[in-house]
């Protein structure tokens, strides 16, 4: 039997790695998806190959996650219940996809992965899966009958008995999630929703105490919806969303702390950092009101709550996600120009937006000329509008002196 286990090199996988080898006396393939999670992968293949692997991948997958996963949800202006710019979520089925691919590249039986029973990433990785193969099998080490650990002091007294090399011997506080989206805490102090976040947490951002005491005005350009370059300067994906990292850590850009409602039922509190993707949201947004029609905007921005569900709760390579990004790829056909935002103390302030196709006509809009837009024509319209509020009021009417 061979196995693709999905790794990190951090202890659970690690684990996992010697567990699904003895438990299913399978040959193993460790694979390791480089999203922008900013961690050492030197010496990680070695790692994985001395915890009982008979051979690792090491994917970049930052320009693919980039163009193909992150951009194409913020031309849909995602936002799972109001505030989640979905970091976590839209890394899932990327992973999940190449786990596939090199489980039919090596002629693997099976995927593994380390995702808990109780967490939205099981269901993202193994509706990804099941929708490119319905016929892959996959284990769920946490699910599986055969894992009988309880905790994570368990699993470091059977890396130290297996002499699997860990850099921790001590739980963490919190588990966090990175990439080049964002970074993610949950769990640990943080189970707690009245319990305020560590200053020492954060990663990506610096705390407002800490953050630059000068403004500073950046332009975002944008082809169809999509970012091309930054002040000027035309970058890869990956790259942009590095540099705006860059610049959004610099003014503390991109913090949240949400009680979410999990795929699975529950609730749970978690902390983000998302630089990079809140400049990117508030700038899009700000292009596409001087470029998207009125009535296109609205029927895009109704599609909103299910879209970010879909992405939530892993139905990336489901039918309905792709009929809607089809028609949101639509409303994006002339979301071409620049917005400049200002980044001061945390905030993202929006100060212009320019475009050849914007809709935004200065004669009709001013309060000073007479000649393009009559006034007196808003008379018949907004009677016309009243006319069902008319009706029923005086059917209101009616009635109450029918009774009286």
């Amino acid at each position: 039997m061979k196995i693709v286990v999905a790794y990190s090199g951090g202890l659970d996988t690690s684990v996992i790695i010697k567990w699904a080898k003895e438990t299913y006396n399978a040959e193993i393939i460790a694979y390791c998806a480089d999203v922008g999670q900013a961690e050492e992968t030197a010496g990680l293949e070695q790692k994985a190959i001395n915890t009982g692997a008979s051979k690792c991948y090491i994917d970049d997958l930052n320009e693919e996650f980039a163009r193909d996963f992150i951009f194409p949800m913020m031309q849909a202006n995602a936002i799972y219940e109001g505030t989640y710019l979905l970091g976590t979520s839209i890394a899932r089925p990327l992973i999940g996809k190449r786990l596939v691919e090199v489980a039919r590249a090596e002629g693997a039986d099976a995927i593994c992965h380390g995702a808990t029973g109780k967490g939205n990433d099981q269901v993202r990785f193994e509706l990804a899966a099941y929708a490119l193969d319905p016929k892959i099998k996959i284990i769920a080490a946490w699910r599986d009958p055969n894992w009988h650990f309880k905790a994570r002091t368990e699993m470091i007294e059977y890396a130290h008995k297996n002499n699997i090399p860990i850099h921790s011997t001590a739980a963490k506080p919190y588990s966090m999630d990175r990439n080049l989206l964002h970074i993610s805490f949950e769990g640990g102090i943080l189970e707690d929703p009245w319990a305020a976040p560590p200053e020492d947490m954060f990663v990506m951002t610096r705390p407002l105490s800490q953050a630059a005491d000068e403004p500073e005005d950046i332009v975002i350009s944008f082809e169809k919806g999509i970012p091309v370059a930054v002040n000027d300067e035309k970058l890869s994906p990956a790259n942009i969303m590095r540099k705006l990292n860059e610049l959004g850590s610099k003014h503390a850009v991109g913090r949240i702390d949400i009680v979410e409602n999990r795929f699975v039922g529950m609730k749970s509190r978690g902390v983000y950092e998302t630089p990079g993707g809140t400049i990117l949201h508030t700038a899009h947004r700000a292009l596409e009101t001087i470029t998207m029609d009125k009535e296109v905007m609205y029927l895009r921005d109704s599609f909103i709550p299910a879209y970010a569900r879909m992405v939530y709760n892993g139905f990336w390579f489901a039918p309905e996600r792709e009929v809607l990004q089809a028609a949101i790829t639509k409303s994006q056909e002339y979301v071409t120009g620049d917005v400049r935002v200002k980044l001061f103390k945390g905030a993202c302030h929006v100060t212009g937006r320019r475009s050849p196709y914007s809709l935004y006509d200065s004669e009709i809009a001013s309060f000073e000329a007479e000649d393009v837009y009559n006034q007196k024509d808003a008379t018949g319209f907004i009677r016309l509008n009243a006319l069902r509020l008319s009706v029923m009021a005086r059917s209101k009417q009616a009635a109450y002196l029918t009774e009286k």
